[in-house]
């Protein structure tokens, strides 16, 4: 179709150019009429320049598998298409959204090459700035996005150093006292030998020795009241078969189930001049294998926690893989413990028949890693974490669902919660970049969504992620996103 000069200088983007420059965009540039349907589509390399003379054209972005319509105008002069053209090839020139128009429609249409020269040496002090802005924000926002990672990374080590702590103190402690123990246990043993002991009658200590340590590892988990009642008889019966300090000895044999039949077998198998002996012998055997028993659990927990932090970063792992959400969400909620604390109860209500997905684990990780921390700072020490996964069966996606019963969500603010810098945080609590980061990672890369319901006592953030393998998102959909 004809291009007519007057037609350009009416638009809002051309009306201050001169004379020669409308002619030269009419020279170099075409019109053309659309009739309704796709103009262009996101992730097409961006071949041309597109600003509406009459129609009406609607802009839309990918989300998961939704195309989610960001605007729609009849406005004539908006413009969409190779914008970033300028740039060269210091971004990717792709499309950053998909085109369409709803009515036939007339469209300006100059070619990348074409719009890049323009801007190059019509506005040159006008292209430097707009590339210090793209390519500064783009840096900045790099940074300050490290810098969450890190604040959240510093966060989780503190409190994974103190988990840390509490089982190697207590493993140190217990093989201080394992020691001592053992001393005692062969110093009575050299008393026994020494003593009147006939063999049978060692032969039986022997074998009561043998069920005695059988027994620590069966010991049923009591209550406070019925452990203070077994303790009550146990030491009792000590007294009264002449045994000193029975009420120190009391606890360890019925923290192992010990009760007082199993003392009767060993009172029928010596003389009354040697059951003291015999019963401390056997209580420095019993002590024994508590103490071993909790250096096993001190040390298994070290063992789980070291796995829960390599398994949250994901250090030794590919950065694609099929993965089980539930390893990865209970190893970012074993990170959280320390931060978590005993105020907030954490409900893990999984759904262990969903199928494993393909993803970025240390990505994903970094989304737990945001949405568990908004909802404790929340909820301020006190509430319930629900962290649920299901399938959801309308999107074919696997979901995995944030609770919190904290104060909700302003719905003022609800809009804009994904914003990068925005947080309702005081200053120096918060970034405002951890919402957005999880959306990029979320949307972007694994082409899911990210969704938040809320009202006062009840809010979720529910994640969505395809069962299927996410295909490369295009680089510069991210890019304008961060300028």
């Amino acid at each position: 179709m004809p291009c007519d000069v007057d037609e350009l200088r009416s638009l809002f983007l051309f009306e201050k150019l001169s004379d020669e420059q409308l002619a030269w965009l009419c020279g170099e540039g075409r019109v053309e009429l659309f009739d309704p349907g796709q103009v262009y589509a996101e992730g097409d390399p961006a071949t041309c320049f597109y600003v509406l003379l009459e129609g009406t054209v609607v802009l839309s972005r990918r989300v998961g598998e939704d195309d989610v319509e960001v605007s729609r105008t009849s406005d004539r002069g908006v413009y969409a298409g190779a914008w970033q053209s300028y740039l060269g090839d210091r971004v990717p020139q792709v499309y950053n959204s998909s085109l369409r128009v709803t009515v036939p429609s007339r469209f300006f249409v100059l070619s990348a090459d074409s719009f890049a020269w323009l801007m190059r040496d019509w506005f040159p002090m006008s292209v430097h700035l707009l590339e210090g802005l793209f390519f500064g924000n783009r840096s900045t926002q790099q940074a300050v996005s490290q810098r969450e990672r890190l604040l959240a990374l510093g966060s989780l080590s503190a409190g994974l150093t103190h988990e840390l702590n509490n089982p190697a103190a207590a493993a140190l402690r217990a093989t201080s006292a394992l020691r001592e123990r053992v001393a005692g246990m062969r110093h009575k043993l050299g008393m026994i030998a020494a003593g009147p002991f006939e063999r049978a009658t060692l032969e039986t200590l022997i074998d009561l020795q043998e069920g005695a340590a059988e027994q620590v590892a069966k010991a049923p988990a009591l209550s406070p009241m019925e452990a203070s009642d077994r303790e009550d008889a146990v030491g009792d019966w000590l007294d009264e078969h002449g045994i000193a300090g029975g009420w120190d000895l009391a606890p360890t044999f019925v923290q192992a189930g010990l009760d007082i039949d199993w003392l009767e077998q060993v009172a029928a198998a010596v003389d009354q001049g040697t059951l003291e002996g015999a019963v401390r012998w056997l209580n420095y055997t019993v002590e024994t294998e508590l103490l071993m028993n909790e250096i096993e659990d001190s040390t298994t927990r070290i063992s789980n926690l070291v796995g829960a932090a390599r398994q949250y970063s994901q250090l030794d792992r590919s950065p694609f893989q099929v993965v089980d959400v539930h390893e990865l969400l209970d190893s970012t909620l074993q990170m959280f413990t320390g931060k978590i604390g005993p105020g907030v109860t954490v409900v893990r209500d999984y759904d262990r028949t969903l199928p494993r997905i393909p993803a970025y684990p240390g990505e994903l990780n970094q989304v737990w890693t945001n949405l568990i921390d908004n909802a404790v700072s929340a909820m301020e020490g006190t509430g319930t974490l629900t962290v649920r996964t299901a399938l959801d069966g309308d999107r074919d996606n696997v979901l995995v669902e944030f609770g919190d019963t904290g104060p909700g969500v302003d719905p003022g603010i609800r809009g804009r919660i994904f914003e990068p810098f925005f947080t309702t945080k005081p200053v120096g609590e918060g970034t405002g970049l951890g919402l957005d980061i999880s959306w990029r990672i979320v949307v972007n890369k694994h082409h899911g969504d990210l969704q938040v319901e809320s009202v006062p006592g009840d809010t979720r953030f529910r994640v969505h992620l395809p069962l299927t393998a996410p295909e490369p998102e295009p680089q510069p959909a991210r890019q304008q996103e961060s300028s």
